[in-house]
């Protein structure tokens, strides 16, 4: 054996010697959550007794109007997006009549929202994108979505999951919130989040966790000051500074809101 070959035939047991020192397993899968499985199951079981059928408070008559709303969404809230959305849709529900209708008339429609000129130039180019490559249609497809200006992962797994009704979740700031707050998926990107979200979440309940997740930040676990004694998760929260550890009564609330508190008012989605 020559003393390269020696060498290289060293090498790689010291190497892992060194990974063994430090307590790392090479082959150890990632640990997706740090709440135990049965926590997870009755997380989700108690948001599924809460709101059996949970909706998204965003108004909208079809896939294109539930687009151009999650565009206008943006980083404000969704009253506000309501507001402007209300007298724009009942002249301008379709991507034709809303290329017809204009981008500066547009932004008198939507102009008591947040950035709304370079909103409203996307909503011009993806209603015009709409027309020449997908027949006027919203497609339900994420690749093709994201392929529309201003639209991309966040929003297009909006419409996929509330239009579409795929198992899709969009991780907003509520969600990326009590991600991290519960440790059900810990992550400092939104995509770490998203995935771990998509490995832990139990399959009967994927359907509707993003509508669960969003509603219970909104209402409850707000980002300044949690309501802890009206969180019905209270004892399965790992969060270190909750200020309450026993559950609120599960009480059915109706599909919109969370009548026990007043919504968090922090922005919604990014693109």
């Amino acid at each position: 054996m020559s003393e390269k070959e020696a060498a290289a035939s060293t090498s790689k047991p010291k190497a892992a010697g060194k990974a063994a020192a430090r307590g790392k397993n090479p082959s150890r899968r990632r640990k997706w959550s740090k709440m135990p499985k049965e926590d997870i199951e009755a997380l989700f079981d108690r948001f599924s007794r809460q709101r059996p059928n949970p909706r998204g408070e965003l108004d909208y008559s079809s896939a294109y109007t539930l687009l151009v709303a999650v565009v206008l969404s943006a980083q404000a809230t969704d009253v506000s997006v309501n507001k402007a959305t209300g007298p724009l849709f009942a002249i301008a529900d379709t991507p034709e009549k809303m290329v017809a209708l204009g981008q500066e008339t547009l932004e008198d429609y939507i102009k008591t929202i947040g950035l709304y000129r370079n909103k409203a130039k996307n909503v011009i180019l993806l209603s015009q994108k709409l027309i020449d490559e997908f027949g006027g249609e919203v497609p339900d497809d994420r690749d093709a979505l994201v392929s529309l200006p201003g639209v991309g992962r966040k929003t297009a797994n909006v419409v996929l999951n509330i239009y579409f009704g795929q198992p899709t979740i969009a991780v907003d700031t509520h969600i990326f919130r009590l991600a991290n707050r519960l440790e059900l998926a810990p992550g400092k990107r939104v995509d770490e989040v998203e995935l771990a979200l998509e490995k832990v979440i139990p399959e009967p309940y994927i359907r509707h966790s993003h509508h669960w997740l969003i509603l219970h930040g909104r209402y409850v676990c707000k980002a300044r000051k949690p309501d802890c004694q009206k969180c019905i998760v209270a004892d399965l929260c790992r969060y270190k500074e909750k200020t309450y550890s026993v559950p609120a009564p599960i009480v059915e609330l109706d599909a919109y809101e969370n009548k026990q508190s007043s919504p968090d008012k922090t922005g919604e989605f990014g693109a």
